[in-house]
């Protein structure tokens, strides 16, 4: 054999050795990545329709078992090789989405699980004060009976991190505290931010008019539980602030919406409860009665517990948006078409809505549904195109027109939403829509009332608030409704 021969035998020895070892890599990388893939898709619960995620299991199985036995007969290298490569980049970009999805989750299941309240020392804005030690024996306004839990915590940080004793004057309301403060009664008072916009609803110019000598931030655990087993039917509270800061900021809930969903008939039932209804308020409400927003200032467990003793029903998840931030992603989606069925002007943006569908984007959107002094009925009317507009949006969000931006959907959901829904549950609501090829049938109904003055409200004694007396008959239908699209009807 000449030495030509000898030298491309061991370079093709050499060759088949390579290959050997690239392949036996590649099979040892395919098997981890398929085992986390397969566990990942079917933990959460991921492309569970028409047996599709057992397809893909059998596949990621059988390219394995194949790609072994090819290694140990050394036969079709090459074709191994390209087949070792191509799946183990579809199993990691499989693996990156199934991730963004999970992170996503996890995100917004660690927010649901807190609320935040900053609680300050004020004084008014002339004031040479701007410290505590400033303030030395000042005896201080605060209504240790409406926000004792809050106003005791507080309290405990100033002695443990200041070693400063105040000494508090109880009043009736923060508004009366203010009101203390600005007729001389009491120099300093005591305020929870949840309570600002409250007192600036009857004192306009409340927060150009204080100066905040010191603030503590208070972390309470949100003690609601999520359902978490995946059910055909359940219904989620979407809770909708207007304020700017974190989301789980302590606020008034000025969008109360129970989303009813029946995964089997493909039907989401809205319902809206007016933000100014007259209920028992649960929780830190003490069951007296007041108007549905002011629940939020207690946490949204109140706002659950206070709706869930009104429908008898149990709400087995929540969601609550910051909409200024929420409907930033119209602007994703590619806008979205609502009907408007009157003439009115917003005072936001100042913008000009005629009967019939519009096209919103973000900041139509805002000003489309903030309006309620220009509509005929008020703020029922703006419940109604809050609904509208959150139905366009779920309506996008439940497309597969969504899947061209979900990183940029999943980037704003993240910036405007907590929920304690897991991502078990919301993959099934996608599951079942892929499964039967066809788009949620969403229909929407309102809480109706008489409005008017003179009714008293727990967080505000004394002041003269627009309340909305709940109709019997309408009650008695919503909750008819409700029942009717959770069985199936």
């Amino acid at each position: 054999m000449s030495r030509n021969s000898r030298r491309r035998r061991r370079k093709d020895k050499s060759d088949i050795g390579i290959f050997e070892i690239v392949n036996g890599l590649l099979t040892f990388l395919l098997t981890g990545l398929g085992i986390v893939v397969s566990w990942t898709m079917l933990k959460y619960n991921f492309l569970n329709f028409k047996g599709i995620n057992y397809v893909i299991l059998v596949i990621i199985i059988l390219t394995i078992v194949l790609a072994g036995v090819l290694l140990i007969n050394k036969k079709a290298r090459v074709f191994n090789l390209v087949m070792l490569i191509l799946m183990n980049i579809v199993l990691v970009f499989s693996y990156m989405q199934f991730r963004a999805a999970i992170n996503l989750f996890d995100d917004i299941n660690e927010k649901a699980a807190f609320s935040e309240y900053t609680m300050s020392v004020v004084v008014l804005k002339d004031d040479v004060a701007n410290t505590l030690d400033d303030i030395k024996d000042e005896l201080v306004a605060a209504p240790t009976s409406a926000d004792s839990e809050n106003i005791n915590k507080f309290l405990k940080e100033i002695r443990e991190k200041e070693n400063k004793q105040l000494e508090l004057v109880d009043s009736k309301s923060y508004t009366a505290a203010y009101e203390q403060l600005l007729n001389g009664t009491s120099r300093v008072m005591v305020v929870s931010s949840s309570f600002e916009d409250l007192i600036s609803g009857q004192y306009k110019d409340f927060k150009d008019n204080i100066k905040k000598i010191y603030e503590y931030k208070i972390i309470k655990r949100i003690g609601v539980k999520a359902n978490n087993n995946i059910e055909d039917t359940f219904n989620v509270y979407i809770s909708g602030i207007d304020t700017f800061g974190e989301v789980s900021s302590v606020s008034r809930s000025d969008v109360n919406i129970i989303m009813t969903v029946n995964r089997k008939t493909g039907k989401i039932l809205l319902t809206t409860t007016p933000r100014d209804s007259y209920l028992r308020i649960a929780d830190g409400g003490y069951n007296q009665y007041d108007k549905l927003t002011h629940a939020g200032l207690y946490g949204v467990e109140s706002s659950i517990h206070t709706l869930e003793n009104l429908y008898g029903i149990k709400l087995d998840y929540y969601a609550r948006l910051n909409f200024t931030s929420f409907l930033k992603l119209i602007d994703v989606v590619g806008g979205v078409d609502v009907y408007n069925d009157q003439t009115f002007i917003s005072e936001y943006g100042g913008y000009s809505f005629e009967p019939g569908t519009v096209h919103l984007d973000a900041d139509k959107a805002l000003g489309f549904v903030r309006e309620r002094y220009n509509l005929l009925e008020g703020d029922n009317d703006r419940g109604k195109n809050q609904e509208k507009v959150v139905t366009a949006i779920v309506k996008k969000l439940t497309s597969k027109e969504v899947l061209k931006n979900y990183r940029s959907v999943i980037k704003e959901l993240n910036e405007s939403i907590q929920t304690n829904m897991p991502i078990e549950s919301a993959m099934g609501v996608a599951n079942e829509q892929l499964k039967s090829n066809r788009e949620y049938e969403i229909v929407s109904q309102a809480l109706e009332g008489e409005g008017g003055l003179g009714l008293p409200s727990y967080a505000m004694p004394g002041a003269s608030l627009y309340m909305v007396q709940v109709d019997k008959q309408s009650l008695e239908e919503v909750k008819a409704k409700i029942k009717e699209v959770s069985e199936g009807k």
